[in-house]
């Protein structure tokens, strides 16, 4: 008696839990989590592993990834969108103002390394920043990769001038 009693309350929290999901899966915007919630939903509807791997282009491991996570987060905390965007410390006045003296060095014709560019940003900040965000910041205010060539691509050899020498 005690037992069905408990599963018919399992039951009916499992088809709260199901109708709160399908609310959750209206109302989402992010590709990424509706297709985790839609995993999740298959997995509520009693989609096998591989079913569900196969419907939505998981792996049967990521799908058993997303089955735990949702066991001990629970729905909310599982359907947050956790994944955020870009979070510049600085304005793009504030980089500009910072690269426009790397541009002036530049423009005199000298060399101007990331290194420096990066040296610059962290005393700025005030903490380290990363290579990968200063290559980023440069491609976002126009700047690119210009090498000086040590030699010119047309250039004769060595023994080619000697030859063309007068004596």
């Amino acid at each position: 008696m005690k037992y069905n009693l408990i599963k018919e309350q399992m039951e009916q929290m499992k088809k709260i839990e199901y109708a709160m999901l399908k609310m959750m899966i209206k109302s989402n915007n992010l590709k990424q989590v509706d297709k985790r919630l839609n995993a999740i939903r298959l997995h509520l509807e009693g989609k096998s592993d591989k079913e569900i791997a196969e419907k939505l282009d998981y792996t049967r491991q990521r799908v058993c990834q997303l089955k735990k996570e949702y066991n001990e987060k629970g729905l909310f905390e599982f359907a947050r969108h956790k994944y955020g965007g870009n979070h510049r410390s600085l304005t793009h006045e504030e980089e500009a103002e910072i690269l426009k003296k790397f541009d002036e060095k530049a423009e005199k014709g000298e060399l101007v390394t990331v290194s420096e560019i990066k040296k610059a940003f962290d005393e700025k900040r005030g903490k380290d920043t990363g290579r990968g965000y200063i290559y980023m910041l440069l491609n976002r205010h126009g700047f690119r990769k210009v090498m000086p060539r040590g030699k010119h691509p047309k250039q004769a050899s060595g023994e080619d001038t000697e030859l063309t020498k007068k004596f």
